[in-house]
């Protein structure tokens, strides 16, 4: 289940977080993803706020699906973009061979963290022979609540890479750094690129 503060916050805050991660260019990390992809491949855009990295995506000739657990973000996402975002949550996830990719960009640290195999794997459902998954989170250990109410879900660098492999992938590529986000710290994050079995 999402957890209600964290949407809350979302619902309240769309506008104002997107601004906070409006880029302009893609980021170097969505620029590494679309690499991986077909030509015209489709991409699920999982929790995807203001749905800039979908439109990064269409502008580039991908095909993408943005959906987010946030009516706020889907009403700015659709207004600003006419993007076609819809409401979905990580439990929704039940799509069979959809998708030749999924951009999951600080989204899932919002999930509960034993939830985090069931929904992997619900991924790696929905994802073609070889799809190509993209997984941002923070790290640490344990579960909390930010100076903003948000939930965060923490991880570990082999802990994600142990559960990606899990899930049926194999991992590509790991960055690891630090951002500021909306909550104002500078936290450690990884990111992992990964291919789905074939």
């Amino acid at each position: 289940m999402p957890d209600e503060k964290t949407i809350a916050f979302y619902n309240s805050a769309a506008e104002r977080y997107a601004k906070l991660t409006d880029t302009g260019a893609p980021s170097e990390n969505l620029t590494a993803f679309m690499a991986l992809l077909p030509a015209g491949g489709a991409v699920l855009d999982l929790g995807c706020g203001p749905a800039r990295a979908s439109v990064h995506l269409r502008d580039a000739g991908f095909a993408p699906d943005p959906v987010d657990a946030s009516v706020g973000m889907i009403e700015l996402a659709n207004e600003a973009h006419n993007i076609a975002a819809r409401l979905l949550t990580f439990d929704d996830i039940d799509m069979v061979d959809a998708y030749d990719g999924v951009w999951a960009n600080f989204s899932l640290l919002h999930a509960a963290h034993a939830d985090l195999p069931r929904i992997l794997e619900a991924i790696a459902v929905a994802l073609h022979s070889k799809g190509v998954f993209h997984i941002a989170m923070k790290t640490g250990t344990g579960v909390a609540r930010d100076q903003i109410d948000r939930l965060y879900s923490y991880v570990t660098v082999p802990e994600l890479r142990a559960l990606l492999t899990d899930a049926g992938f194999d991992v590509l590529d790991v960055v690891e750094g630090f951002e500021i986000g909306c909550a104002g710290t500078n936290d450690p994050f990884v990111v992992m690129r990964a291919r789905k079995h074939a």
